[in-house]
């Protein structure tokens, strides 16, 4: 009898051992993907690169720990407590088991509540998102001035299928975005058409362009370099076409750049789905239906549409 029980106490002291080693084992994987997380994303260039990605490496953290929980407990079941050969009857049912059923729920709970506090603690510390005015689809986009503070700006940022367009204070027109480093930007977004994203991947921030709204929203560049602006928004045929380069320069070469391009004329601006549009009607306007896009901008900088770029 006590030979039993002692086999008993061994085996059940061996699988809390094995559960706990299981548990570190996991723990220091979860914790290694989420340092290594960090590696996955691009350059980090604006104020809030840092904050999303720290949210990222968190979720990843928690992401691992439960893949790994979930996969090595069922590894563990096919390896160690199969059924014998030629069993096909059903396992026992688990029921009234008041225990297991509160972790299970408390747990996800738990995990669920961190990761929305977490992501609204970087909402709240953010603040990108200003205010949002409609008017009619059409007409002029009426002029909204942004409530928060911001160092420069607002800075118009039209969407087109499939261009871009910004246009400064000053009334200077560009197919590239130039923006001072270290100073909060604010942009009236707006779009021509139908729904665009302005989406800059080295910034971590995403934000949809809706028709018929002027949409405030502001960043802070913390990095010079040249970056790639995207819309992250199937908006039709050439969507994929719809992107341009962000120019992040020191406050002195961006002020030279406005003292140097508010002197030159109107020229047509980058465009190269309607390059490719035309090529399309060259041979003979086959393939999938599409809308025609939108003409060239009318802008005093042009910019290099194969400027290499950081990401």
């Amino acid at each position: 009898m006590n030979t039993k029980i002692k086999k008993n106490n061994s085996k059940k002291y061996l699988t809390i051992f094995i559960i706990i080693s299981a548990v570190c084992i996991n723990s220091l994987i979860s914790l290694l993907m989420g340092y290594w997380s960090y590696n996955w994303l691009p350059v980090q260039a604006s104020e809030a690169a840092n904050y999303v990605d720290n949210l990222f490496a968190f979720e990843t953290t928690i992401g691992t720990f439960i893949f790994l929980g979930c996969t090595g407990t069922m590894a563990w079941i096919l390896i160690f407590n199969r059924a014998p050969k030629y069993d096909e009857s059903n396992g026992a049912p688990i029921e009234g088991n008041v225990k297991l059923e509160v972790i299970w729920t408390i747990i996800p709970l738990i995990l669920v509540l961190a990761i929305a506090t977490f992501a609204t603690k970087v909402n709240y510390k953010l603040e990108n998102l200003g205010s949002k005015t409609k008017y009619n689809f059409g007409e002029e986009a009426p002029f909204i001035e942004e409530k928060k503070p911001f160092d420069f700006g607002p800075i118009d940022v039209i969407s087109r299928q499939w261009n871009w367009e910004f246009i400064y204070p000053n009334g200077i027109h560009s197919s590239e975005l130039h923006l001072p480093i270290n100073k909060r930007t604010n942009f009236r977004l707006i779009t021509d058409d139908v729904i665009h994203s302005f989406y800059i991947p080295a910034f971590r921030l995403k934000q949809d362009i809706i028709p018929g709204s002027v949409i405030t929203y502001s960043l802070t560049p913390i990095r010079k370099g040249v970056f790639r602006l995207r819309d992250a928004m199937f908006s039709g045929a050439y969507f994929s076409q719809n992107q341009t380069n962000v120019i992040v320069e020191s406050e002195d070469v961006f002020n030279k750049w406005i003292s140097e391009t508010v002197k030159k004329e109107l020229q047509n601006g980058l465009n190269p789905a309607g390059r490719l549009y035309d090529k399309r009607l060259k041979n003979g306007n086959r393939g999938w239906a599409t809308v025609e896009p939108a003409p060239a901008p009318k802008v005093q900088d042009v910019g290099l549409e194969d400027r290499p770029h950081d990401g």
